[in-house]
């Protein structure tokens, strides 16, 4: 019917007046679009910044990467991320025959070289020999002994054991795999009570010396904790204006892993 309506009044071929309408629909589309309680979104509402809030990190005691400390393959290890494995455990062991050969010929060596300096100072008590003599076969037995050493060292290096009291954080080689000498194996954390990072501002730092609590929202777990200031850096960052902190837990949390993050509340000290 409109299109009847709009081809009487125009004069216009159907085809066109179907165009025609068309366009006044689009037109029309902004202006409704522009009208209040059309359906349009509004923004979402900034978030609420608490500015006593301060961002933190928690970062462990200890941490290092074992690397192996010669060319060799690597043994049958049962190691796995997060186990934890006390101070001196055995982590891997590497195939050791040549070396452990090598400490057997010192062992020889060493042991002839202590005859043979027995049987000098035999002899210089029968005046057969000279003092030079006696002198020459303890400088052997010293270069002995100094050998002996070295290869109980190499040796050594056939097992890999960890420092500290730890946690695998992550493993980078697999059972009797062949590694180079620098290869890391193991990233180890320690495990004790974490410690807390975070940066204040600079004017805060006269009221966070070491010894002032506070505490410390975590956000994986969502539980709160208390801490104690322990180090100030001895720098203000000049662009920031921040100082960075170290604090520690109270004690140590199961629940609480190296890397997790939350945010520092000190009381009355960061509005002011």
């Amino acid at each position: 019917m409109k299109m009847r309506s709009l081809q009487t009044m125009t004069g216009l071929h159907p085809r066109c007046a179907s165009l025609a309408l068309a366009l006044c629909a689009c037109l029309a589309l902004p202006a409704l679009a522009q009208q209040p309680g059309a359906g349009t979104a509004m923004p979402p509402a900034p978030p609420v910044i608490d500015p006593n809030a301060i961002r933190v990190l928690l970062v462990p005691e200890l941490e290092t990467t074992l690397a192996s400390q010669m060319n060799g393959t690597l043994g049958d290890f049962r190691i796995g991320l997060g186990q934890q494995v006390p101070k001196g455990a055995l982590l891997a062991p590497l195939e050791c025959r040549e070396q452990q050969a090598r400490a057997n010929i010192t062992e020889a060596e060493l042991a002839q070289a202590r005859e043979n300096l027995n049987a000098k100072r035999s002899l210089r008590d029968l005046n057969a020999v000279g003092d030079l003599e006696v002198s020459m076969a303890n400088t052997a037995l010293q270069k002995a002994m100094g050998e002996r050493r070295l290869a109980v060292t190499q040796a050594g290096y056939c097992q890999v054991r960890a420092p500290f009291d730890a946690r695998i954080a992550k493993v980078y080689a697999k059972p009797y795999q062949t590694v180079q000498a620098g290869a890391p194996l193991f990233d180890l954390v320690s495990d004790s009570a974490l410690k807390v990072r975070l940066n204040v501002p600079s004017a805060m730092v006269r009221q966070v010396q070491p010894g002032k609590a506070f505490q410390v929202t975590i956000m994986e777990t969502g539980k709160t904790y208390p801490a104690t200031v322990s180090a100030i850096s001895a720098r203000v960052d000049a662009v920031a204006q921040t100082v960075e902190l170290e604090a520690r837990l109270d004690k140590a949390y199961a629940e609480l892993i190296a890397g997790m993050s939350g945010v520092a509340r000190f009381p009355a000290a960061a509005t002011q």
